[in-house]
C-alpha cells in the first residue's frame, strides 16, 4: 500500500509545476501582444525614415535615381560640400541665435505666467483658455498672420510705431530684422506650451512648503528661489529639453514668413535642407538630407546633455 500510494502521490508536483510554467509563457505572449503596435509603430516611422536619411546622405542622388534607385555611393562627399558651402556658417549660427533666443524668451514668459496664473483668481481659467490659442491654431495661419502684421506697408505694427512717432520697419525684407521678426512670432507660437507644463508643475508643489517658507520669514522672492525654482527644476528640464527639440526643427514659420531670406538672413539648418532637397530646380538630395542629419545630431546631443545632468541630480 506504501508503494502504491507513493506512485499516486508523485505526479502531483510535477502538474503544480507545470502550470506557473505555462502562465508565464501565455504572460510572456500578452505582453509582446501588447509591445507589438509599438515597435511596428517605432519601425516605421522613426527608424526607417532614420535610416533612409542616413542612407540619402551617403549617395549621390538625382531625381532618375532617387525614384528608380541605383545611386551611387559617395561616402561622406556630401557632409563635405555641406561643410565647405559658404551657407553653412551663417545658417549654423541663425539656428543658434533663433533656437537659444526662442527657448529663453518661451520659457521665461511661460514661467512668469504660470506663476499669475497659480493664484486662482476670477476668470483665471477663461484667460489660461485665451492664451492657448496661439499654441492649438495650424502653424499656417500663425505665420501668416504675422507675415501680414509685420508687412512694411499695411502691417499693424509698424501703423502702431507711426501713431508713436517711430518710422516704418522693413521687418521680412530687411537682412537686419528679419531673423528677429521670425523669432518673435516663434516666441509667440511656443509660449503657451511652456505655460501649461510650468503650470502643472507649480500645482504639483504642496502648499505646505509654501506655508514652512512663510513660517520662516521668508518673502516672495526668497520662496520663488529657494522653494518654488528648486522643486519645479525637473519639470523645468524637460520643457527645455522638448522646446529645444521643437526649435530646431522649426521650418513652416521661417518658410512662411521670409523663406530664409533676404539673401539668407534668417536661413536655418531646415530651411537650409529643405532648400537643397525640394526648393531648387535640379534638387541636391544628398547635401539636404546631410543637413537633416546635422540637425539630428544636434538633437541627440542635448539629449544627452539632459540625462547627464538628471543623473547627477539623483545622485546628488
Amino acid at each position: 500500500m506504501s508503494d502504491i500510494t507513493r506512485t499516486a502521490v508523485r505526479p502531483a508536483p510535477a502538474r503544480s509545476r507545470a502550470r506557473p510554467a505555462s502562465r508565464t509563457r501565455s504572460g510572456q505572449w500578452a505582453a509582446w501582444a501588447f509591445l507589438a503596435p509599438v515597435v511596428v509603430y517605432l519601425l516605421l516611422f522613426y527608424a526607417y525614415p532614420l535610416f533612409r536619411n542616413v542612407e540619402l546622405s551617403l549617395r549621390s542622388y538625382t531625381v532618375r535615381s532617387f525614384v528608380q534607385g541605383g545611386a551611387p555611393f559617395a561616402g561622406f562627399d556630401n557632409y563635405a560640400k555641406v561643410f565647405g558651402d559658404a551657407t553653412f556658417g551663417p545658417a549654423l549660427w541663425h539656428t543658434v541665435v533663433f533656437t537659444l533666443v526662442s527657448l529663453a524668451f518661451q520659457f521665461t514668459i511661460g514661467l512668469a505666467l504660470a506663476l499669475f496664473f497659480v493664484k486662482n483668481f476670477r476668470l483665471s481659467a477663461t484667460l489660461r483658455a485665451l492664451f492657448l490659442v496661439p499654441w492649438l491654431l495650424p502653424l499656417i495661419v500663425s505665420a501668416s498672420t504675422w507675415s501680414w502684421m509685420l508687412n512694411s506697408d499695411s502691417g499693424v505694427v509698424n501703423a502702431a510705431l507711426g501713431w508713436l512717432g517711430i518710422g516704418p520697419v522693413n521687418w521680412l525684407t530687411s537682412p537686419d530684422w528679419a531673423l528677429w521678426s521670425v523669432i518673435i512670432a516663434n516666441i509667440w507660437i511656443g509660449i503657451p506650451f511652456n505655460l501649461v507644463v510650468l503650470y502643472s508643475g507649480l500645482q504639483a508643489i504642496p502648499a505646505a512648503v509654501y506655508e514652512a517658507a512663510a513660517i520662516d520669514g521668508a518673502n516672495g522672492r526668497q520662496r520663488f528661489w529657494k522653494v518654488t525654482f528648486p522643486l519645479l527644476r525637473p519639470v523645468s528640464a524637460i520643457t527645455l529639453l522638448l522646446g529645444l527639440v521643437y526649435t530646431l526643427k522649426v521650418f513652416d514659420i521661417i518658410w512662411i514668413m521670409t523663406k530664409g531670406g533676404p539673401s539668407g538672413a534668417s536661413t536655418t539648418f531646415a530651411t537650409w535642407s529643405y532648400r537643397l532637397g525640394f526648393g531648387n530646380l535640379v534638387p541636391s538630395f544628398g547635401p539636404g538630407a546631410a543637413v537633416g542629419n546635422l540637425l539630428i545630431v544636434m538633437a541627440l546631443a542635448f539629449g544627452l546633455v539632459y540625462i547627464r545632468v538628471q543623473r547627477r541630480q539623483a545622485l546628488a
